[in-house]
C-alpha cells in the first residue's frame, strides 16, 4: 500500500511540472507545445523500447491498439486542453478545474470497478473526499481572489478556460480507469514495458502533429519562427524535461502505483499533481502561500493519508445459472 503511495507521489511531483510550461512559454502556440512535449517523449522512449524490446515483442495487436487510444486521449488531447486553458485563463483556473479530479476517479471508480478491485466503502470513503473537497475549496478561493482583482481579466478567455480544463478532466477521469483495467488485466506485464508502449504509440501521433503544425504555419505566413520558436534553448529544454520526467518516468511511477493499489484509492492520489502544481506556481511568483491556502494544502494530504488506510471489502460474483 504505501509502496503504491510512493510511486503516486514520485508521479504527481514530476506531472506537477506540466503546469510550467504554458507559463514560461506564453508565446507558443498550445498545439506546439502539446506536441513538442509528446515528440520527446517518443523519442526518450525509442532507446527504452530497444532494451525492453522482448517485452514489447509479447505485445499483442490490441494492446498496442489499446496503447495507441492511451497515448491520444490521456496524451495529446489531454495536454492540449490543460495547456490551451492555462494560456488563456492562467495558472490558477485550471489547477482548480484538475484538482477536482481525485474526487471525481475516486467516485467512478468506486462505481465502475468494485467487482474487480472491492468497493471502498462509502460511509469510510465520505471524510476523505469530504476533506480533499474542501482543501480544493480553500485553496481555489484564494486563487480566484486573485483573479478577481486583476483589472485586466477577460471574462470570455476565463470562460473558454474553463470548459478547456473541463475537457481536460474528462480526458484525465478516463485515462487512469482505462489504464488500470490494462494493467491490472495484465499482472504478468511490467509497468515500464507499458510506459514504454504509450511513449511508442504517441511518437507518431505527435510527429504529424508537429509537421502538420509547421505546413499550416508556413501555408498561413503566421509569424513564427520554425522550428522551435523565439525561444528555442528553452522551448528545447522544457518539452525534453517535460518528456522525460512528466511523461516516461511519471507515467512509470503512476503504472507502479496503478499495479498496487484499488483504482479508486490511486485515484485520489492525483491530489499530489495538484499540490505540485501550487508549489511550482508560488515559486515562480516568488510568494509565500495565503494561510487559506496552507489550510487547504493540509486538508488535501490529510484526505490523502484518510483514504490510503481505507481497506476495500471484496465483493463477490454472482454465478452463472446453470
Amino acid at each position: 500500500m504505501w509502496t503504491g503511495v510512493f510511486f503516486a507521489l514520485a508521479a504527481g511531483l514530476m506531472w506537477g511540472l506540466v503546469f510550467v510550461g504554458p507559463l514560461l512559454l506564453p508565446e507558443y502556440p498550445a498545439v506546439l507545445q502539446t506536441v513538442g512535449r509528446y515528440l520527446a517523449f517518443g523519442l526518450i522512449a525509442l532507446p527504452m523500447g530497444w532494451l525492453d524490446r522482448r517485452e514489447l515483442a509479447k505485445l499483442s495487436r490490441a494492446d498496442w491498439l489499446e496503447a495507441l487510444k492511451l497515448a491520444a486521449v490521456g496524451n495529446l488531447l489531454y495536454y492540449l486542453c490543460l495547456s490551451s486553458a492555462i494560456q488563456r485563463a492562467g495558472g490558477p483556473l485550471p489547477t482548480m478545474m484538475i484538482g477536482t479530479l481525485p474526487v471525481v476517479i475516486g467516485i467512478s471508480a468506486n462505481l465502475r470497478n468494485h467487482q474487480r478491485d472491492g468497493r471502498l466503502p462509502w460511509r469510510q470513503l465520505a471524510p476523505s473526499l469530504m476533506l480533499i473537497a474542501l482543501g480544493i475549496a480553500c485553496v481555489n478561493q484564494v486563487e480566484l481572489q486573485a483573479l478577481r482583482q486583476n483589472p485586466q481579466a477577460d471574462t470570455w478567455a476565463y470562460a473558454m478556460g474553463a470548459i478547456l480544463a473541463a475537457g481536460a478532466v474528462l480526458c484525465w477521469t478516463w485515462y487512469p480507469l482505462r489504464n488500470a483495467d490494462w494493467l491490472r488485466g495484465h499482472p504478468n506485464r511490467s509497468p515500464r514495458t507499458w510506459a514504454t508502449a504509450q511513449g511508442l504509440a504517441t511518437l507518431p501521433l505527435a510527429a504529424l502533429g508537429y509537421l502538420g503544425f509547421g505546413g499550416y504555419a508556413y501555408s498561413s505566413d503566421l509569424a513564427f519562427a520554425l522550428p522551435f520558436g523565439p525561444r528555442p534553448a528553452l522551448f528545447v529544454g522544457l518539452m525534453v524535461a517535460m518528456g522525460l520526467f512528466a511523461s516516461w518516468l511519471g507515467t512509470l511511477c503512476w503504472n507502479e502505483a496503478s499495479q498496487r493499489l484499488p483504482t479508486a484509492t490511486v485515484g485520489q492520489l492525483i491530489v499530489f499533481e495538484t499540490l505540485s502544481a501550487l508549489l511550482y506556481a508560488f515559486l515562480l511568483r516568488g510568494q509565500w502561500p495565503e494561510p487559506l491556502t496552507l489550510l487547504g494544502i493540509g486538508l488535501l494530504v490529510g484526505g490523502v493519508l484518510w483514504a490510503a488506510r481505507i481497506q476495500p471489502e471484496p465483493t463477490g460474483l454472482s454465478l452463472p445459472a446453470e
